[in-house]
């Protein structure tokens, strides 16, 4: 990996080769060499360095003839992902010491919101604070939310046989991007030039099973008198791995402290709730059907204190997937025509088509999250009462993979497709300035099938008829639905006939589209006596839309029928637009010969719902170099990000809880309600009428202004000898009026807060204040309160307002030396390392300002990363040992632990974990070049935790890589 340090010897050198990457088919390997023939340094000693071509990179849209700027970027080429041992974007991404383990999906969180995505996260700030780029453009959004909430570019979509390098700039970059980029900017840049024909195919497989993969790429070029052509197809196949296929996740009992305070799974069991036989308590089995029943599942016979005995097992784990089958393809094409000496028309078109699936392995079915087992209110509940156990019980059946079907009927299934089309223009004028205009569309499908029971069918499977409603003693009439349990069918497994009857694919879409027209014009403003003034303007508009919408019968308000589907509420629909115009300007003013300024400000206009109108963000840069071997820099920058659609146009889904109405409490409105009374005087009272049931909506919040932002850094590049430099950069990145989501307590409470205009304790809140028209917003009531009429609450909108205040500091540093020999080859080492010196938060204004750096009871507490390669090459061969350290992190506990089994105590920060990567290169000839990646060599899969004991006991966020040591072959061939 490359960062934008290089030799001052090299500087004009690198500059060139980057410029020389869009024309040349080897130019990322030429990039990746470290050292300089004595051929090479004699020329950027001549004069023709005065006539370098420049090159622009990430963070400017001017070019330069050097890639240092006032900013650290990191570059980052395709055969650094090859030589570090990565197959993929996101692999390589992931090491980045900016990065954060935090946000992981795909491979790592198979069942999350967004697993079949793979996201960038710079600064810990979220995915949603990086902007990622396509050729300096940006791509559509991925159609499913990461985390429910923020929309993400999913990197995973750009295959790597199309990448010719990734630049990363960290730091604010509003003033030059526009929103998203508070922590970062990630630029994908795809080739564009290459003259001949290269095939490549690739086999990989893991150590311990599963996860073979396949892939195999073509990439071509053309070239003639006026025009040039780019392409390039790939496929690619990945196996998946299940939990069966790793020891330490086939078992419960696996993890860190064995089987200790381990219970089996609840698989077949009635937990008694009411009314207790002789010899038996609460919470215990109410039915035990004997070991015969129990052997005909393959569970096993289990007596705990706490659920006395039933039929439970350990190893029901071994059918979900850790990491995703997944099926792509791909192709790309890019050209170019000079219609004249002075004008060229190019284009470009990418396509990427994706099916995969995740299996959860089993499914279950209980009392719990069955909407047919009703109160006589007409509520649900979780209970029944059954007269041949005399009391009130709770159900739990799980359905095992050959119920099923086998582990694939359980497997959400995944079919995704992203297209991404550019037209433009690029020309001259007045012999100084360069331009070029472009039109762009991106768009994402997306399609999740997944499994789920039917409420109705299997309730009424296994419960039958209601046969009328009982107190918990059975003795008279009351509340609760008496059923009797189907025991044949209870102690009788599925067969997958049965499943399907009892069963149905509920199906959640989406699309997202981006569509921009671009016009930017760059060049040299006038001399002055140290050199030109840069310049570059920029004139945007950009139209983004969004449509997600989810399987309609998992709306929990729908009305009960046949069709319901159990225990899943839906993420509802959304669906919006917004329109967005900028203007920008740049400029690159040289004061003296050692010292340069650079000055970028932007104005953004957003024609949407939400309260954001317009934005003004602006960056400030120095660059100093008090002798020839050292620059001194330093950069400021604000930055913005609207709401994210998703927070603004979501529709929402609805569900129904119980609530508090603390200003019925506290005012005396409301239907029934007495006099005002406190808060505990209304809990106080049984059947209080302030507290009821109400619906509550997760639904966007179209009063979300922009979040705020500033970035500054400063450090040094330091060419210390030939071929050995050294950065250091400190960071500080601030985002004010964060969005936060919100408790229906909190809005309850907060909301009799703004409209009585103090809280119990006699605070003062303002009912003008953007706070308050916040939450006041959040609660819609029948009528107006204070009033004679009914004020009840009728829907909570737990959503989003600005509140939070984030702000990350710390320093970034790399090392590169290379020692060329003539008897032993060149040995070259590339380290990197990011220290966070603060990790504050505050949720509200007059909250407290935490540091959470040092808390050991905050499991994002890591606290540094490094990452480094070692390479020699000598001749055909090259090798390269690749590493990646995590850095201590506080334990589940938060605080030291005493292991019950060994007595040993565990501290409350956990050691640092380390993985490491290794690759070997042999080229053979001109036109053949094979390499053999090893990717976690010492098999390190995860971050061992005494105090955490829940499965699947890895915790991702502060590292870990279940799939373990795995093997990559690939084969390339030019011709």
């Amino acid at each position: 990996m490359k960062t934008a340090s290089v030799p001052a010897y090299r500087r004009n050198l690198l500059a060139r080769s980057l410029a020389m990457a869009l024309v040349l088919p080897m130019a990322t390997s030429a990039l990746a060499q470290d050292t300089a023939s004595e051929d090479e340094k004699e020329e950027t000693t001549t004069s023709d360095t005065t006539t370098l071509d420049t090159v622009t990179v990430v963070g400017s849209r001017i070019g330069r003839s050097q890639i240092e700027g006032p900013a650290p970027v990191t570059v980052i080429t395709r055969e650094d992902f090859d030589r570090e041992g990565f197959k993929t974007v996101a692999d390589a991404l992931q090491t980045l010491t900016q990065n954060t383990t935090s946000s992981f999906t795909g491979d790592l969180a198979v069942t999350g919101f967004s697993p079949n995505a793979q996201v960038v996260n710079l600064r810990n700030l979220g995915p949603g604070y990086t902007l990622t780029l396509i050729n300096g453009r940006r791509p559509a959004q991925y159609p499913q939310p990461y985390n429910r909430d923020n929309n993400v570019v999913n990197v995973r979509a750009i295959p790597a046989s199309i990448i010719e390098r990734i630049e990363v700039l960290t730091g604010g970059a509003s003033a030059i991007y526009g929103s998203d980029a508070v922590a970062g900017v990630v630029n994908i840049v795809l080739r564009e030039n290459f003259d001949g024909n290269r095939v490549r195919g690739a086999v990989g497989t893991t150590e311990e099973g599963g996860g073979d993969s396949f892939t195999a790429e073509y990439t071509g070029g053309r070239t003639g008198d006026r025009w040039s052509s780019t392409f390039a197809f790939q496929y690619g196949y990945n196996e998946p791995v299940y939990a069966g296929q790793r020891d330490f996740l086939a078992d419960t009992r696996s993890g860190p402290r064995g089987a200790t305070g381990i219970n089996p799974s609840l698989s077949l069991i009635a937990i008694r709730a009411s009314n207790p036989q002789p010899g038996s308590a609460l919470n215990q089995n109410a039915y035990y059907p004997g070991q015969a029943v129990c052997d005909r599942f393959g569970y096993t016979t289990v007596t705990t204190p706490q659920r006395g005995t039933y039929c439970g097992e350990y190893d029901r784990v071994a059918s979900r997937s850790i990491s995703n089958e997944n099926e792509f393809y791909s192709g790309y094409g890019y050209g170019t025509f000079d219609i004249n000496d002075n004008l060229t028309l190019f284009g470009s078109a990418t396509y990427y088509g994706a099916t995969g699936s995740a299996s959860s392995g089993t499914e279950f079915w209980g009392t719990s999250g069955d909407r047919f087992n009703q109160l006589s209110s007409g509520a649900s509940t979780t209970v029944y009462y059954d007269p041949q156990f005399n009391g009130l019980v709770q159900l739990q059946r799980v359905f095992n993979p050959f119920e099923l079907g086998g582990g694939d009927s359980a497997s959400t299934l995944y079919d995704e497709s992203t297209f991404d089309i550019t037209l433009g223009l690029q020309g001259g004028f007045g012999d100084r300035f360069d331009w070029e205009a472009s039109v762009q569309r991106s768009e994402y499908d997306y399609e999740a099938d997944r499994p789920r029971l039917l409420a109705q069918a299997v309730h009424d499977y296994f419960l039958g008829p209601r046969l009328g409603f009982s107190n918990s003693t059975g003795t008279g009439a009351g509340i609760y639905p008496i059923h009797r349990l189907n025991l044949d069918r209870w102690n009788t497994p599925f067969n997958p006939a049965q499943y399907g009857a009892v069963s149905t694919r509920v199906i959640n879409t989406g699309t997202t589209s981006s569509t921009n027209a671009n016009f930017v014009v760059s060049g040299d403003l006038f001399e002055l006596p140290a050199g030109p003034i840069g310049f570059a303007a920029i004139a945007e508009w950009g139209r983004q839309e969004t449509l997600l919408e989810s399987d309609p019968r998992t709306d929990q308000t729908r009305p009960l029928d046949a069709g319901t589907i159990y225990n899943l509420t839906s993420s509802g629909r959304t669906d919006g637009e917004r329109d967005r115009i900028a203007v920008g300007s740049e400029f690159r003013l040289p004061i003296t010969s050692n010292l340069t300024a650079q000055a970028a400000v932007r104005y953004d206009k957003y024609d949407d719902i939400t309260e954001v109108d317009d934005a003004i963000t602006y960056n400030l840069g120095l660059e100093f170099r008090p002798f020839e071997q050292l620059l001194l820099r330093a950069s400021y920058a604000t930055s913005f990000r609207a709401p994210d659609m998703q927070l603004v146009f979501a529709e929402g889904a609805a569900s129904f809880s119980g609530i508090t109405d603390y200003y019925g409490c506290r005012s005396g409105t409301g239907s029934g309600a007495p006099t005002p009374r406190t808060i505990a005087q209304c809990a106080a009272v049984t059947a209080d009428p302030t507290r009821y049931t109400a619906q509550t909506l997760i639904a966007g919040n179209p009063l979300l202004k922009e979040e705020e932002g500033e970035s500054l850094t400063a450090g040094f590049v330091w060419d210390i000898v030939d071929n050995m430099s050294l950065t250091v950069d400190y960071y500080k990145v601030t985002l004010e009026d964060a969005a936060s989501q919100l408790s229906s307590d909190f809005i309850l409470r907060n909301e009799a807060n703004c409209r009585i205009g103090t809280d119990e304790a006699g605070n003062t809140y303002d009912p003008s204040s953007a706070f308050c028209q916040n939450i006041v917003n959040l609660v819609t009531r029948l009528v107006a309160p204070g009033t004679t009429l009914d004020g009840r609450v009728d829907r909570i909108n737990s959503a989003y307002i600005n509140t939070a205040l984030q702000e990350n500091s710390g320093i970034d540093a790399t090392f590169r030396y290379s020692l060329d020999t003539d008897r032993w080859g060149t040995f070259s080492t590339d380290l990197g390392y990011s220290l966070l010196l603060t990790n504050k938060y505050r949720e509200f204004d007059g909250d407290e300002l935490v540091d959470y750096r040092d808390r050991v009871d905050f499991d994002y507490s890591q606290r540094s990363r490094a990452r480094g390669s070692v390479t020699w090459t000598k001749g055909d061969w090259s090798t390269t040992v690749f590493g990646t350290r995590y850095g201590s992190n506080g334990n589940n506990a938060g605080a030291d632990y005493i292991d019950p089994i060994t007595g040993a105590t565990q501290s409350r920060r956990l050691p640092p974990y380390m993985l490491y990567n290794m690759s070997i290169s042999k080229r053979f000839g001109e036109s053949v070049l094979a390499r053999l990646q090893i990717q976690n060599v010492l098999n390190n899969q995860y971050r061992a935790d005494n105090s955490f004991n829940g499965y699947p006991f890895f915790q991702a966020f502060i590292g870990a890589d279940p799939l373990g040591r795995r093997y990559n072959l690939s084969v390339q061939y030019d011709f």
